[in-house]
């Protein structure tokens, strides 16, 4: 891509230490049934670790603790992205946070993390495009860049979902974690960087995935969590055979804007929804195994989280290098979809020397502020 880009220089990530095994949703369900006198049939309704890894190749996932929020985890995992860039809170000219599991209808988490974080000249904005949310945030980063709106966007993915689950149903419970990951986005002038978006939606298949209360059309009320509206409803069969379709049209189509053939694709970083999901698309798009990037066995599936805590993790453990292709694609309420192709860029050690002076010059502009503000 010629001219202005966007290209990720800095990533971390941040999962709750409380582990939580298939065997312990295996309980959980039990326990739910009974509480609520329903019946448990050992051959219709077994739930146990076997029959979950099978299905989703889920082996536990993290749930948030007490005083754990979206919005901390995000400042834990923005914090990490920052280092990793060698930027400071000041330097963010915007946040973006990716999730369906706000901390509150208003204000936004990104707000709140603008302010744990200490980042007072960043604009601030959720975005909600559920498990897709992350690479919606990608795509809009990137307008802010080229549009010359934001030189430094903060963008976060993070989810609290275990607190929507309901333990009575196997279909959803068994799938979700907590977690959060988040990168930092430079402009640039390298030729790297985030080469094509591919971004789509189905509204008409809003009720096959969603949680109906606590919005204005079901709010809060005794009748609504009598109801259980405040629990993640899906409708399985039909997500998954959509989802491995739409996920796979959109990579092929992210791969051909970005001038590429399959076969260029370094590494394939998807949603983490379901591992039988994953290999589905896998095979669709003709990825080897080696360049397919897994973690749902450790975290589940934690929905706008999931991209990029996959993403630090292959970046960690050595599975990415600068200039390698990388290719994103997730599925998500609403529906929402879409695909991302991504050549990688990392740490900018010289670029950030160079820079200095622009940095330096930021700061007396902000000095000089607070003084006329006083």
């Amino acid at each position: 891509m010629a001219g202005l880009n966007a290209v990720i220089t800095g990533w971390g990530f941040y999962v709750p230490p409380r582990r939580v095994t298939n065997t312990d949703i295996e309980h959980l369900l039990l326990e739910t049934r009974q509480k609520r006198g329903q019946s448990v049939d050992p051959g219709r309704d077994l739930t146990n670790d076997a029959w979950i890894t099978e299905r989703t190749g889920i082996k536990e996932r993290r749930f948030a603790g007490e005083g754990e929020f979206t919005s901390t985890m995000s400042a834990k995992a923005a914090r990490r992205a920052l280092e990793r860039a060698g930027l400071g809170p000041r330097d963010i000219d915007f946040i973006i946070v990716a999730t369906a599991s706000p901390d509150y209808l208003f204000p936004s988490t990104a707000a709140l993390i603008q302010n744990e974080l200490g980042a007072n000249r960043a604009g601030v904005i959720d975005l909600e495009a559920a498990c897709t949310g992350f690479l919606y945030g990608l795509a809009v980063a990137r307008g802010l860049i080229i549009a010359g709106t934001a030189r430094t966007v903060l963008l976060v993915g993070a989810e609290t979902l275990s607190r929507f689950l309901d333990f009575g149903d196997r279909g959803t419970s068994v799938l979700f974690g907590d977690g959060a990951g988040a990168v930092v986005i430079e402009a640039s002038n390298a030729s790297v960087g985030i080469e094509s978006a591919v971004l789509r939606a189905d509204g008409s298949k809003a009720d096959l995935l969603l949680l109906p209360g606590g919005g204005s059309r079901n709010p809060a009320s005794g009748d609504s969590q009598k109801n259980g509206l405040h629990y993640i409803k899906m409708a399985g069969a039909e997500t998954f055979k959509l989802a491995v379709q739409m996920m796979s049209e959109a990579a092929v189509q992210a791969i051909q804007e970005a001038g590429l053939r399959q076969e260029d694709i370094d590494l394939f970083v998807p949603h983490q929804a379901n591992v039988r999901i994953i290999d589905a698309i896998a095979k669709r798009l003709k990825l080897p195994a080696e360049k397919v990037f897994v973690n749902i066995q450790k975290y589940g599936n934690t929905s706008a989280a999931s991209i990029p805590i996959a993403l630090c993790e292959a970046v960690d453990a050595g599975k990415v290098k600068r200039g390698d292709k990388l290719l994103f694609v997730a599925f998500g309420g609403g529906f929402t979809w879409g695909a991302c192709v991504t050549e990688w860029f990392g740490p900018v050690d010289a670029y950030r020397q160079k820079s200095l002076v622009g940095r330096l010059q930021r700061e007396l502009e902000q000095r000089l502020e607070e003084i006329v503000n006083r």
